[in-house]
């Protein structure tokens, strides 16, 4: 058979066996969330209460949106390592341009983040360098640029910027409504749109994805773009929530971004992954992290190996399902 037949024949196969480990793989999470918060609510009273699932949220608003980009790069095939840095550079960025108002405070770090993210996607996608390596270098680079600016966090007096990240709205955290505008915008991208559509190309079979038309250099470009993006808004919020650039906010990050998505269901091979599964991915590690906070008697330290173990267990069952739907 002609690799021409095999992509035209192959495709709907591929997409079927994509979608069964996409639902699998997010309606687990889901359970995994619903039954630690029972579990959570029936051991401590106060998890369950409206202050303390706000709090969850709110404070999972900037991995949230990290996490974005993180899994459309990965999707696409990638990984970005830079984006913890360029979170710590946000803030700096936000805090610098505070000054001359909230509206320059809060499109500085975007635009920061946009452009070392068209940076990556061009030597990614363009001059066809590694993803780890090229990101990787973006990470050491954007965090020295970072303390270099601001070797001592700077605060910031600009009360209407310091209030995006503290107010509310109709009752609710202006960056839970970020945050679920947010997702709600980047599900329908990745799965009503043909940009989304050449995501799950670009990740499932890159040089399929180019035989049917796919312009494989400006998808990895777009994802890394709006990775970028998307970490300089987080900058930005973060500074407005703590009325501080700090150059070393964003620490592990790139590395809680990736585990979030992949708990989530994005393959780490690319092609197969959903906003939904990857916000369920965030709020778990939101619900881990405030259930060790709830015992009181363990250190933030838990976190991380509970994280992990959570990493490991997707990760496993992902090569499972993958070996299955393989020929």
């Amino acid at each position: 058979m002609s690799s021409a037949a095999s992509v035209a024949f192959g495709r709907p196969t591929f997409l079927r066996q994509r979608s069964l480990l996409e639902l699998a793989q997010t309606y687990g999470v889901i359970g995994v969330l619903v039954i630690l918060g029972v579990v959570a609510s029936l051991s401590f009273p106060a998890f369950a209460g409206p202050s303390n699932i706000s709090s969850i949220i709110t404070a999972a608003c900037f991995l949230g949106l990290i996490t974005i980009g993180q899994s459309l790069v990965v999707i696409s095939g990638g990984i970005d390592l830079s984006v913890g840095s360029m979170v710590g550079l946000g803030t700096v960025a936000a805090a610098l341009a505070s000054p001359y108002g909230w509206f320059w405070a809060l499109l500085a770090p975007v635009v920061a983040g946009t452009l070392m993210g068209f940076a990556n996607g061009l030597l990614i996608g363009k001059a066809k360098m590694a993803p780890f390596i090229v990101t990787l270098c973006g990470l050491l680079g954007l965090k020295g640029i970072a303390l270099v600016l601001a070797p001592t966090s700077i605060v910031i007096k600009n009360s209407d910027f310091s209030a995006i990240g503290n107010e509310s709205f109709l009752g609710i955290s202006n960056l839970i409504w970020i945050l679920v505008i947010a997702f709600v915008i980047a599900g329908l991208v990745l799965n009503r749109t043909p940009f989304g559509s050449n995501i799950f190309a670009v990740g499932g079979n890159e040089d399929a994805a180019r035989m049917m038309g796919t312009d494989v250099a400006r998808t990895k470009v777009a994802v890394y773009t709006i990775s970028g993006a998307l970490s300089g808004l987080a900058g930005a919020l973060l500074a407005s929530r703590l009325s501080s650039g700090v150059s070393t906010l964003g620490t592990q990050y790139e590395l809680k971004s990736i585990a979030a998505a992949v708990i989530g269901g994005v393959l780490l091979t690319g092609g197969v992954g959903t906003m939904l599964g990857a916000l369920c991915g965030v709020l778990l590690i939101g619900v881990i992290q405030n259930i060790i906070t709830q015992i009181g008697t363990l250190n933030a330290y838990y976190q991380d190996l509970v994280t992990g173990l959570f990493l490991v267990l997707a990760v496993v069952i992902q090569g499972v399902m993958s070996n299955r739907r393989s020929p």
